[in-house]
Formats: structure tokens, sequence, C-alpha cells
């Protein structure tokens, strides 16, 4: 597995958040749930979440107990540092993403922009 210096992961996930991908993965019989970035939106990327059947041979492979996470290769660079969380409300629940490399996103909250490499 990948990690950062200090033997941190790439990312971390809240206990909401591992419970949850561990219920999707248990529901699916899944090898994980990968988490992407594509272009799209507003602000110009868009996070891509499904369950997995199988990591990939370049996927970064993060565990929290029975929750797996595939980082896509894509992804990577973008996802040091970031967050999982897993929010319930009554109005919506969903997977929330606290990246400290996202300088912008949009007001509807599912595209975002991430800093420029050379800044």
């Amino acid at each position: 597995m990948f990690a950062l210096p200090g033997d941190k992961p790439p990312v971390t996930m809240t206990p909401a958040a591992a419970q949850q991908i561990a219920r999707l993965m248990a529901r699916e019989g899944a090898a994980g749930f990968r988490i992407g970035v594509k272009k799209g939106g507003c602000a110009g990327m868009e996070y891509t979440m499904e369950v997995a059947q199988e990591a990939g041979p370049m996927d970064i492979v993060v565990e929290d107990g029975a929750a797996r996470v595939l980082i896509a290769p894509m992804a990577q660079m973008f996802m040091i540092g970031t967050e999982i969380d897993y929010e319930s409300g009554l109005l919506e629940s969903g997977f929330k993403f606290r990246n400290p490399n996202v300088v912008e996103s949009c007001g509807c909250g599912e595209s975002i922009k991430f800093k420029d490499a050379d800044s």
C-alpha cells in the first residue's frame, strides 16, 4: 500500500464512512469501493465512486476494518490528505470528501477544482 511519510495512508475514513463502505461491499459482494476523478461539472472536476469487484493493478488500497477504498490511478495525486465521511440527514445522505487539495467547488457541491500542480 502507498503511504505518506510517517506511514500515513493517502486518505482516511471516518467511522461512519468506513461503516457505510463496508455495508456496500457486503451487499454487493465487492472487493472495495473505488474512488476516482473525472473532468466535468461547473468547477471542472467531479469525484466518481463505484463498488468494485476487484482492485486494479495500479489502484492504491486503503483499509479500515472491513472497509476497503481503492483509489484509481488518475485520482491518486488529487486525493492525498482527504478525509472521507458519510453524513445522513433528513433530506439527503451521502459521502463527503474533506480534501485539502480543493480550492473551489460549485454551488451544488457536485464538482470541484484542485490546486494547480505548480502552486
